[in-house]
């Protein structure tokens, strides 16, 4: 015991920092984080990606994450005030989001799921930015090229030529700013691309996007989100299918049939020369001969203890990979609405931090600089000033997709009620929902405009777009508010200027 332990001990204080009986075997690593993923952090990522392969609850715990981070995508919406030069913005994005892929998988939006998994599985993910030429017929003339994280060597560390320190496959410059990465031309672990093998590119520090949710100061590298869950998972799947082996043997014999010791032992059994052995059909009576007894198979249960063991241990692993129980199990029978709704609210809270401190800020703004600088650049987008009004012209809002809840009409009234109540403006609520006000504004106007033409109306009686009803026998001029209500529902085009 070391002085500081004995004047621990002597003090007293912080249980947590005495070396006691119940503390002797707790043996805590003052490592730092970076130290501990040199070390481990390639086996802890090739433990998480065979999990997520073969594990169901790892894969349906990533893809959950997925779902909800990424979902149909973090869309923005440009705050030019020109609304025409807006439009234009909006629709050579959208065109080019199809085209961002420089794999030809799928569009930027794919790619931010596949991001958001990757970060879950390995910690973390690059994208290195891809200039096009003009001839390549791209609508902005730019791709983003994933690059998994094992494509990083851990174990790249030394001085570099121009004597800049290299730390984990990332190049430093001497007041540590990142200014190159290291990586392999190939993937080390794909055998069917032979070529090139261990060579290392380096890749200037503005070409490449590092996506990482660090947990500690100073981290390099990221750390996979299933390494508190890898150990419970590996071992409640081992559980899991020696016990279904144990129940599979178990349940092969049916009944076992007990004879007498025979009078020449030496000889072989019946069953042994060609007997095919007892067969039972529904009905049958069998015969026995003297001495012989049948007992019937009765496999061990798995006992009243298996399914609370197995919740209570993947209650233990959805805390640690911060999924919902539901979410991880797809077990819907143990929640009722409140506590579901209640743990659905803490989840999406983590997620929506996720989405704007990482998603957002990592990968969606970086992207959008450069897509509207080669924009501008490659004459697709006209924007006058550009360069002395850069900062302003990039400003965005990145809308998540919209969650939706059990019981929407709970909801959608709730906020129908705060629109009213001032407490949120409809430009709010549109965009909580994931779309534009001002574009949601316009394709109503169309709508009306289309619907005034040809004599339609679809909105039901009641509804808040149509106004109160008035019921027989009541005078709508008693008051303003009837006087209103009378006035919009008169004439279709009454209705549209109230």
């Amino acid at each position: 015991m070391t002085w500081r332990q004995r004047l621990g001990a002597f003090i007293g204080g912080f249980d947590a920092g005495q070396h006691h009986r119940r503390l002797r075997g707790f043996r805590a690593t003052r490592a730092h984080v970076n130290a501990l993923i040199a070390a481990s952090g390639s086996d802890i990522t090739a433990r998480a990606r065979w999990l997520v392969r073969n594990n169901g609850y790892a894969v349906n715990a990533v893809e959950s994450w997925a779902a909800n981070t990424a979902g149909d995508g973090i869309k923005p919406i440009s705050k030019i005030s020109d609304p025409a030069r807006k439009e234009e913005l909006q629709r050579l994005w959208l065109a080019w989001t199809d085209e961002a892929d420089a794999e030809g998988l799928t569009d930027f939006y794919g790619l931010q799921r596949r991001a958001a998994r990757e970060v879950f599985i390995a910690g973390e993910v690059f994208f290195r930015i891809r200039p096009r030429r003009p001839e390549d017929g791209l609508a902005v003339p730019l791709q983003l090229q994933m690059l998994p994280a094992e494509m990083l060597p851990l174990e790249q560390s030394g001085t570099a030529a121009n004597g800049n320190a290299i730390r984990q496959g990332i190049e430093f410059d001497r007041i540590g700013r990142r200014v190159a990465y290291h990586f392999l031309r190939r993937h080390p672990g794909d055998s069917t691309d032979p070529g090139l093998a261990g060579a290392l590119t380096r890749v200037p520090a503005s070409e490449i996007i590092h996506v990482i949710d660090p947990v500690e100061g100073g981290q390099l590298r990221g750390v996979s989100k299933l390494a508190p869950a890898i150990v419970k998972l590996f071992l409640l799947d081992q559980y899991d299918d020696a016990e279904l082996d144990r129940k599979k043997v178990a349940a092969m014999y049916a009944m076992f049939v007990t004879s007498p010791a025979p009078e020449t032992p030496l000889a072989p059994p019946e069953d042994e020369a060609g007997d095919a052995g007892l067969e039972v059909s529904p009905g049958q009576i069998v015969r026995l001969d003297p001495g012989e007894d049948v007992t019937v198979g009765q496999p061990a249960d798995s006992g009243a203890t298996y399914e609370p063991f197995q919740y209570r241990t993947l209650l233990q692993i959805s805390a640690a990979l911060g999924i919902p129980y539901p979410y991880l199990a797809n077990d819907m029978v143990k929640g009722n609405f409140s506590n579901s709704r209640l743990a659905l609210i803490e989840f999406r809270r983590r997620v929506s931090a996720w989405q704007h401190s990482v998603m957002v800020y990592q990968l969606c703004r970086p992207v959008y600089a450069r897509w509207m600088d080669a924009a501008v650049l490659s004459g697709a987008l006209a924007l006058p000033d550009y360069e002395a009004n850069r900062s302003r012209l990039l400003t965005a809002d990145w809308l998540p997709t919209k969650w939706d809840w059990v019981d929407p009409l709970k909801d959608a009234n709730a906020e129908i009620a705060q629109i009213e109540a001032g407490l949120k403006s409809r430009t709010q609520a549109i965009a909580e929902r994931g779309y534009d006000a001002e574009q949601v504004d316009r394709e109503i106007a169309a709508e009306h405009a289309r619907e005034r033409a040809l004599g339609l109306d679809f909105r039901r009686p009641g509804s808040p777009a149509q106004g109160a009803t008035v019921m027989p026998g009541e005078n709508p001029d008693h008051d303003a508010t009837n006087s209103d209500a009378a006035d919009v529902k008169d004439t279709p085009e009454d209705s549209e200027e109230g």
